[in-house]
């Protein structure tokens, strides 16, 4: 199964082409010298991957024509909406015209969504989410592919279970040919175009082998990397793209700076800025946000995380649940309730409901096996499936008892496109 749909160019213009999906035009970034109109690509994340054989494309094209319009049907019905409803809130329904009429919503109008606390006025914030969602982006979800190829850390965060703190974790490095074969296996084998590459912040590895490792797996196998080993510093960021990375993913965990002190002890938060406004720059895609349920923290805490991810130029939300190792000093705070996980992905779609593409994390999925579902219909539309090596996977324990830890890759695939084919979602990025 693909996680692309192939498109044909139509024209390219400088470094920007137009592309064909069954008639939808989208663009994307080329990077590929000898691409000319009428070639067929692979596109993910606004950049072009790869040139497929026209023989090879119309092929899959077939499989897909059919499925692919059945999907949009789904999807529009799922997400038809009646604002309506008989005893609504008179506010709530002036805030969701507002942004049914493009308008940019004020930080107050978010603030008050965030505190919605009646269920039925919550269940239309989800509701209307996933109606924007389907109106801007339509149905593609994205599928993104993880290798955690390290889980060493030298960082002593107060929350994470593969820091300092946790002296019981089986400790792993992958060794570069390791994850050359986990990329060549979850490329070819199980036909991901994106990966994330993922560690603890390991010095291990040099800024020279992670330029290896990431040169390395776009010259044999051409797919969209996004690195995620912390801060590797702003020289490092600027190397690792032109070595063909093009994603990065780095949350800033809280935009409070006192939480954050209190989470990441001896740094400071300008520094992570730094680094995501620096890897804009350069012309990285964003992945970036925060963890909902902090000790101290304030809806207007997650209204500031949420805004200050839309000005970070973010290409994808990642909002997940604060879930307590064990082994880490925050251990006794309870993790925040589903509601509040879904409220935030929602109003992240209201505050952004144009452009971004918005994670169902694994830990909202620890701490509730139906969130994938219900973040996707509550306005998400990206998820990632681990395909780090099962004797790997199962000790990256940055909280306990993680989702799809003890799973195979084709079983999570199989699992994640069932219910995308229950919910009218195609798993594939159609470009920008």
């Amino acid at each position: 199964m693909c996680y692309a749909i192939p498109g044909k160019v139509t024209s390219i213009i400088d470094k920007i082409a137009k592309i064909s999906y069954f008639g939808e035009e989208k663009q994307a970034i080329n990077e590929i010298d000898d691409l000319k109109a009428g070639d067929y690509i692979y596109a993910q994340g606004g950049y072009i991957i790869k040139k497929l054989p026209e023989a090879e494309a119309l092929s899959i094209l077939a499989v897909w024509k059919e499925t692919f319009f059945d999907l949009q049907e789904v999807d529009l019905r799922l997400s038809k909406l009646d604002l309506e409803e008989k005893g609504l809130d008179k506010k709530l329904t002036i805030i969701l015209d507002k942004a049914a009429d493009g308008a940019v919503l004020k930080d107050s109008e978010l603030l008050y969504l965030l505190n919605l606390e009646k269920d039925s006025e919550i269940q239309l914030l989800y509701k209307f989410a996933n109606f924007l969602r389907q109106k801007h982006l339509k149905n593609s979800c994205c599928v993104h592919g993880i290798i955690e190829f390290s889980n060493y850390c030298n960082q002593a965060c107060a929350y994470c279970g593969i820091s300092t703190h946790n002296k019981e974790v089986k400790r792993y490095r992958m060794s570069k040919e390791g994850i050359f074969a986990a990329a060549d296996t979850a490329i070819n084998q199980y036909g991901f175009q994106a990966l994330v590459l993922q560690s603890g912040e390991d010095t291990h590895y040099s800024v020279d082998d992670l330029v290896e490792i990431v040169s390395t797996i776009k010259k044999r196998w051409p797919c969209l990397i996004f690195i995620s080993c912390g801060e590797v510093g702003l020289v490092g960021l600027k190397r690792l793209y032109e070595a063909g990375a093009r994603g990065l993913l780095m949350r800033f965990e809280s935009s409070n700076l006192e939480v954050y002190k209190k989470l990441h002890p001896g740094r400071e938060l300008k520094s992570r800025l730094a680094h995501l406004e620096e890897a804009y720059k350069l012309g990285y895609l964003i992945i970036t946000g925060g963890l909902i349920g902090l000790p101290g923290q304030t809806k207007e805490d997650l209204l500031r995380d949420i805004l200050l991810t839309r000005s970070l130029h973010t290409e994808m939300y990642t909002f997940g649940p604060f879930l307590p190792h064990p082994s880490t000093p925050l251990a006794k705070t309870p993790p925040p309730p589903t509601k509040d996980i879904l409220k935030v992905l929602a109003v992240a779609r209201l505050a952004d409901p144009v452009n971004a593409k918005i994670l169902v994390t694994t830990g909202f999925e620890t701490l509730d096996p139906e969130a994938r579902e219900l973040g996707l219909m509550a306005g998400a539309n990206s998820v990632m499936l681990n395909v780090t090596p099962e004797e790997y996977s199962k000790n990256y324990s940055i909280y306990p008892n993680r989702a799809h830890s003890n799973e195979g890759i084709q079983e999570q695939i199989e699992t994640t496109l069932s219910l995308l084919r229950s919910i009218g979602r195609a798993p594939t990025d159609l470009g920008i």
